[in-house]
């Protein structure tokens, strides 16, 4: 485990408020590849982007077996720390959430706090509860690893607009103090909001990119520790694969040959 826990480290060590870690996810051996390839230190893998890529919906409709299988592949292929995007944990109990992903090769996970199928919010405490559970188990496992801990309150539109800001501060705190190592109030775009949110959480916080959201360098000013892309990569690469197959179909040379 000495391994896995200097990964761990290693990973966690990177989430730096105002110099963040960028993660352009991946979804299998050969696009972690590229990441690191590309110079980035370390590979987050896109759950909806795993999912497509195995022929599944997301939204944990991809079997628990061939998800930790993906992501083991994905762990295998690379030399730096690896984090998966483990949706809410596919019913698991943080103990066997623990062990099978310290199985892969992985060493952070993302958990979300709404319900994969329904979008519906858990309860913070329950959600909280449920991040001090893998943290215990990570710890009683000895590899401490990078608990990523996702705040749906915008992606669900939950509530009244105007609460949505102050709701997801609050859940924050709360999984903040629960043991999660970093935030991520996935879809939040506002400049001010995310500025107002890196500065009432104690702790680091992780933000989309995607369109109408600040470019990496003014996320970085407002203090952000870490960017993902999501699914965004995979996405943009299907669209690029379907150009090229549209082009070949008319008989067209789409390679330029």
């Amino acid at each position: 485990m000495s391994e896995l826990s200097d990964r761990a480290a290693a990973l966690r060590a990177l989430h730096r408020p105002g110099d963040p870690l960028i993660l352009p996810n991946a979804w299998d051996a050969g696009s972690a590849r590229a990441v690191v390839a590309a110079g980035f230190p370390a590979v987050a893998t896109s759950s909806g982007a795993v999912a497509d890529a195995l022929g599944h919906a997301d939204g944990e409709a991809t079997p628990v077996d061939e998800m930790f299988a993906a992501v083991a592949r994905v762990a295998a292929a690379v030399e730096v720390p690896v984090t998966a995007d483990l949706e809410r944990g596919y019913g698991l109990r943080p103990a066997e959430l623990v062990e099978r992903l310290l199985g892969t090769g992985a060493v952070g996970c993302n958990i979300e706090d709404s319900d994969p199928r329904t979008g519906a919010l858990y309860d913070p405490q329950e959600q909280a509860d449920l991040l001090a559970g893998i943290r215990a188990a990570a710890r009683d496992a000895g590899v401490d690893l990078v608990l990523n801990a996702r705040v749906d309150v915008h992606l669900q539109a939950a509530g009244p607009a105007e609460g949505r800001l102050a709701e997801a501060v609050r859940r924050a705190r709360c999984y903040l103090a629960a043991g999660a190592d970093s935030v991520y109030p996935i879809v939040l775009a506002d400049p001010d909001e995310i500025r107002t949110l890196v500065t009432e959480v104690a702790g680091p916080v992780n933000v989309l990119a995607r369109p109408g959201a600040p470019a990496p360098a003014e996320l970085a000013a407002l203090g952000v520790a870490r960017i993902s892309y999501g699914s965004r990569v995979y996405a943009t690469a299907r669209a690029r694969a379907a150009e090229l197959l549209a082009a070949i179909r008319a008989g067209a040379d789409p390679f330029g040959s």
